[in-house]
């Protein structure tokens, strides 16, 4: 299972971005997609999750200003970020688990997208 992230770039504090994350391949189910993120010399970090019901659950640092979604039948999640502070720079990284059409398990991570907020 393949997962392409796009929509990241370079923002002022308080803007907006929409990130973008599809997953492809030998897909059966998937259970829960979401997005972490990992700043220069930190660890990666969960910034959001939501389950194929559509149950979310954010880190506290984003929520209100975050909010994630997904479209079922596009096996896409998307990352909506607003008011976005200089400490949200990161690479955000998308991830899928669930099953496979050959029936197994699968944990996939894209590629990582910059996001960048600075003035």
């Amino acid at each position: 299972v393949q997962l392409q992230a796009s929509g990241g770039g370079l923002v002022q504090p308080g803007g907006s971005l929409r990130l973008s994350c599809a997953a492809s391949g030998s897909i059966l189910s998937i259970h829960v997609m979401g997005w972490y993120r990992q700043a220069p010399g930190k660890q990666r970090e969960l910034v959001a999750t939501i389950t194929s019901r559509g149950s979310t659950s954010y880190a506290d640092s984003v929520k209100v200003r975050f909010t994630i979604s997904r479209d079922n039948a596009k096996n896409t999640v998307y990352l909506q970020m607003n008011s976005l502070k200089p400490e949200d720079t990161a690479v955000y990284y998308c991830n899928s688990e669930g099953w496979t059409t050959l029936g197994a398990k699968y944990d996939s991570w894209g590629q990582g997208t910059l996001v960048t907020v600075s003035s």
